[in-house]
């Protein structure tokens, strides 16, 4: 599905170069679950921006279905991620102004209004979410904000989810819910899970685990 050749992204801090991202090769393969486990620092959520179309890198290319995605001109790699990649952060970025339903439905709406809203609807239903539709995000708690997230990164039925740290701003029983949640989507969508954690009990539960150190991948 997605292929990482020789991928590299640096920073430059004073006189000092510093790799987030040295020379990753990677294949993701549709319907996989992968998790990207290693430290603090390590690269991981640089190399899953990279995998997303958020972070340009300096060398190597990242090839959806044969093609460059950083070849695309801007509007181009806009309406790639917006049609292939749902994204879940460890915060969750969600309006507070804005109802559960309207956040949800709200990346949609370029589909019609009354369709964002009613496939949004579909999916607080199938998360469990329902009864909080029409609740805002301070009314929920944080596995609840979480899975909100999880469903405004499935309405445009992304054919892969990236998860930076999903669970990482929740309590140990949130923790497992969300994770048990995405497991499901994996199983029964069909989803491509990629998982960024530093909990090495987490990255166990995927099907396949790297490991990154330095900016560089170190088991595969």
């Amino acid at each position: 599905m997605l292929e990482i050749k020789s991928v590299s992204k640096k920073y430059v801090n004073g006189a000092e170069e510093v790799f987030a991202v040295r020379a990753v090769s990677l294949t993701l393969k549709p319907g996989e679950y992968l998790s990207i486990a290693g430290p603090s620092g390590a690269g991981k959520s640089t190399l899953l921006h990279i995998l997303g179309g958020l972070e340009k890198p300096q060398a190597g290319m990242i090839t959806h279905g044969g093609r460059d995605i950083y070849a695309l001109a801007d509007d181009g790699l806009c309406l790639w991620r917006n049609k292939t990649v749902g994204f879940v952060f460890q915060f969750y970025h969600l309006i507070e102004e804005l109802n559960i339903l309207e956040n949800v439905g709200l990346p949609a709406l370029q589909n019609g209004r009354k369709t964002a809203f009613k496939k949004a609807g579909e999916l607080l239903e199938y998360l469990g979410m329902a009864k909080r539709a029409l609740f805002f995000p301070s009314q929920l708690s944080g596995g609840e904000r979480q899975k909100t997230a999880i469903a405004r990164a499935l309405i445009n039925d992304p054919q892969i989810v990236l998860c930076d740290e999903p669970t990482g701003n929740l309590d140990k029983d949130s923790q497992g819910k969300v994770i048990d949640l995405l497991e499901r989507l994996n199983r029964e969508k069909g989803k491509t899970l990629v998982l960024v954690t530093h909990n090495p009990e987490l990255a166990k539960r995927s099907s396949r685990q790297i490991r990154m150190e330095a900016g560089e991948i170190i088991n595969a």
